[in-house]
C-alpha cells in the first residue's frame, strides 16, 4: 500500500469516527429529552435524520437502545448500559479536544480550577478572590462541570485543581478536605413548611423534591436516601436535566421543593425561602475537598494549595 492510500485510509477513518461520534450524541440527546422530536429540535436537525441515525447505531451494535411509543422514547435495559458508556466516551472525547487545544496554546502562568458548586458566595469565591489578589500575574480560569466531567478533565490535564463534593473516582490523584456547607431546603414562601424555622429530613417524606441531574443534585439524593432508609419514608424525587436556577424557577411555580447548599443562597430568587435541614445530631452538612494530580508541575497550583492550606489547614497539602 502506497502513501496515498494510507492518507486516504486516514481520512476515511476520521470521517467514520466523526459519524459514530455524531450518532452517540444523537442517542444521548434522545435519552435526555425522552423524545426524538425534542432532541432533534435541541440539536437543530430534522427528526427523521436523528431517528435514522439512532436506527443505524442500533443496527451497527446489534442492540435495541430505545422503546418507541406515541408518548416518546425510553431506554431499554441494554440501552441504559449502552448510553452510560456512550456518555463516558463523549465526555472523554470532549476532554481530549479541550486538552489538545490548551496544550497548543502554551498556557504558562495560567491555572484552571474546576468546581461543582455556586460561585456567587461562600468559601470558594473568597478563596479565588484571595488568590487573584496575591498572584495577579496568574491567569485564573474556572470551569463548572459534573463530578464525572471534572474527574476526566483533571486526569487529562485540562483542569489543575478541582474543588468538589464527595469522593472522586479513584485514580492517581491527591486530595485534601476543605470546608463544609449547610444543606438547606428551598421552598415557596407560601408553603406549609415555611412556617418552621428549621426542618428535619423526616419532614420531607410527603413532599415532591426537585433535583438537578447535575452536581450537587446527585449527592444530595444519595444523602437523602441514606437519611431516610425506608422507601416508604422518602419523598417523591423528580430529576430534571436543567440548571439549579431553573430548578428554583420550578419551585417558585409550586412544582415542589428543593435541596441546595448554603453557597446557593447568593443566587437570590423572588418568592423563595430557605430553611436549615437537621438530623438527630444537628445541622446537615456536605464537605468539600481539593483534588489535584501529584505530577502537575504548574507553579500556580503549588501557590493555590498553599493558600488553601492557610485558610483551611490540612495535613500534607503540598
Amino acid at each position: 500500500m502506497d502513501n496515498t492510500n494510507l492518507a486516504d485510509l486516514s481520512v476515511g477513518s476520521r470521517r467514520r469516527l466523526a459519524f459514530i461520534f455524531g450518532q452517540l450524541q444523537h442517542a444521548v440527546a434522545a435519552e435526555d429529552y425522552g423524545s426524538f422530536r425534542q432532541a432533534a429540535q435541541a440539536l437543530s436537525i430534522k427528526q427523521s435524520t436523528l431517528s435514522r441515525s439512532i436506527q443505524q447505531l442500533e443496527n451497527s451494535f446489534g442492540v435495541i437502545i430505545f422503546e418507541r411509543s406515541s408518548g416518546g422514547v425510553r431506554a431499554t435495559s441494554a440501552g441504559r448500559n449502552f448510553l452510560r458508556l456512550a456518555r463516558s466516551i463523549l465526555e472523554q472525547m470532549h476532554a481530549l479536544v479541550t486538552s489538545t487545544r490548551a496544550t497548543g496554546r502554551g498556557e504558562t502562568g495560567r491555572m484552571v480550577v474546576g468546581f461543582c458548586t455556586s460561585l456567587t458566595a461562600g468559601n470558594l469565591r473568597a478563596t479565588l478572590l484571595d488568590f487573584k489578589k496575591q498572584f495577579p500575574q496568574v491567569e485564573l480560569a474556572t470551569v463548572e462541570r459534573s463530578r464525572a466531567q471534572l474527574t476526566t478533565a483533571l486526569r487529562n490535564g485540562v483542569i489543575d485543581v478541582n474543588i468538589t463534593t464527595g469522593d472522586m473516582p479513584p485514580f492517581d490523584s491527591k486530595s485534601a478536605p476543605l470546608w463544609s456547607e449547610r444543606i438547606l431546603v428551598v421552598l415557596p414562601s407560601d408553603h406549609p413548611l415555611a412556617m418552621r424555622q428549621a426542618l428535619y429530613w423526616t419532614d420531607l417524606r410527603d413532599q415532591i423534591v426537585l433535583l438537578s441531574h447535575y452536581d450537587p443534585g446527585r449527592e444530595l439524593e444519595d444523602l437523602l436516601n441514606a437519611k431516610l432508609i425506608s422507601p416508604t419514608n422518602r419523598p417523591r424525587i423528580e430529576r430534571h436535566d436543567v440548571s439549579r436556577g431553573v430548578i428554583k424557577s420550578l419551585i417558585s411555580m409550586g412544582f415542589g421543593i428543593g435541596l441546595v447548599l448554603e453557597s446557593d443562597i447568593g443566587a437570590s430568587f423572588s418568592g423563595l425561602l430557605y430553611r436549615e435541614l437537621h438530623d438527630g445530631t444537628g445541622l446537615s452538612r456536605i464537605g468539600f475537598s481539593a483534588v489535584w494530580r501529584p505530577d502537575n508541575e504548574n507553579p500556580a497550583v503549588e501557590n493555590f494549595l498553599k493558600l488553601l492550606a492557610e485558610r483551611y489547614p490540612f495535613p500534607s497539602a503540598v
